[in-house]
């Protein structure tokens, strides 16, 4: 709950317990006035004659006092119903405002991801016209593949975001890493059957390039990585045809931790939400508390739009965004996902 949602409940609370106290203090005026009366009765009843016309005031009194005492009823009635449909409107108003705020800090996350992927996809298309990458790939001697490797190993001492970035035939083998001592098992490798290689060698021109699922990569010591890779034309030319593939390996969990666990939530909510990134199925590839990375799938509920809110069967409230992707890079159905508890 937000801080004006509370001080809107607070308030009518407050109006809530004034106007009961204020009702309570007319209901004890009109009960002294009806024993009033009532003594006023007897008197004038002892008086006989005398007091016939005092008893008609006194009848007077408390005819007023029992309208006033139906009045109250009602007042007290009336003012707690519209107290309580006031704090109901409030309620459903203040978790509205706040399920669309989750929405765009969803939004926020899954932007701040797409602008960061953007860069990939530019680094692995001018990487793979670097000219000893294009050397390599059309002649892979020991000479242009040590070349090659150095290359690759000063590019990855200025971009940390990448474990390591691998140059492969057309057969799918591995000829040139950037981090051979590193990762050893990753020269000589055999990856004709990953979607990543095949997709590469399939893209039309130098300008497309292919995202694979983030998974974990067993020759990269079981890191999470996200891979990209584009094919390595000849003479580096956009419109040449492919004589082999670049993979480039970004570091996942770091960079996606970074994302989840910066959203700029309130005092006193970051302890009861949880903040995600999924994947196309709803798959989580990041999470704010460390859990259910690439082993939990959120079913996620959408409405007609691209980002909303709503409430689970748990009662938590469910903020989330679809990737609107970011300039040329449409983006891969990733979702920016918030889960909130009460």
């Amino acid at each position: 709950m937000s801080m004006a949602g509370n001080e809107l409940f607070e308030l009518s609370r407050g109006v809530l317990d004034v106007a009961s106290k204020k009702v309570s203090l007319i209901e004890e005026i009109t009960r002294r006035t009806k024993m009033l009366a009532m003594n006023a009765l007897i008197e004038a009843a002892r008086a006989g004659d005398a007091g016939r016309g005092f008893a008609v005031v006194a009848n007077e009194v408390s005819d007023i006092s029992r309208q006033v005492n139906t009045i109250t009823r009602e007042l007290r009635s009336e003012i707690v119903s519209r107290v309580d449909h006031l704090t109901t409107t409030g309620s459903a108003m203040v978790r509205e405002m706040h399920g669309r705020r989750l929405a765009d800090l969803s939004l926020n996350m899954i932007e701040i991801i797409d602008r960061n992927l953007y860069e990939r996809s530019c680094d692995v298309r001018w990487w793979a016209t670097d000219s000893a990458v294009v050397d390599c790939a059309a002649d892979p001697t020991p000479e242009t593949r040590r070349h090659a490797a150095h290359r690759l190993g000063v590019i990855l001492e200025s971009y940390t975001v990448y474990l390591d970035l691998w140059i492969c035939d057309l057969k799918g083998e591995v000829i040139a890493n950037g981090r051979p001592d590193r990762y050893p098992a990753a020269l000589g490798a055999r990856v004709e059957g990953e979607a990543w290689f095949r997709q590469a060698l399939a893209t039309g021109n130098g300008g497309e390039f292919t995202v694979g699922d983030v998974a974990r990569n067993e020759r990269l010591d079981h890191r999470v990585v996200a891979t990209y890779a584009t094919a390595i034309r000849r003479d580096g030319e956009a419109d040449g045809e492919p004589i082999g593939v670049l993979g480039i390996f970004f570091d996942w969990e770091p960079q996606a931790a970074a994302v989840v666990q910066g959203v700029r939530l309130e005092e006193g909510e970051r302890e009861r939400s949880r903040c995600l990134l999924l994947d196309a199925r709803h798959r989580v590839i990041a999470s704010s508390d460390g859990r259910g990375l690439l082993t939990e799938t959120v079913p996620l509920r959408r409405g007609a739009g691209s980002m909303g809110h709503y409430t689970d069967e748990r009662g938590n409230l469910v903020g989330y965004a679809l990737t609107p992707g970011y300039e040329t890079y449409r983006g891969l159905g990733w979702y920016g996902v918030i889960v909130q508890e009460p």
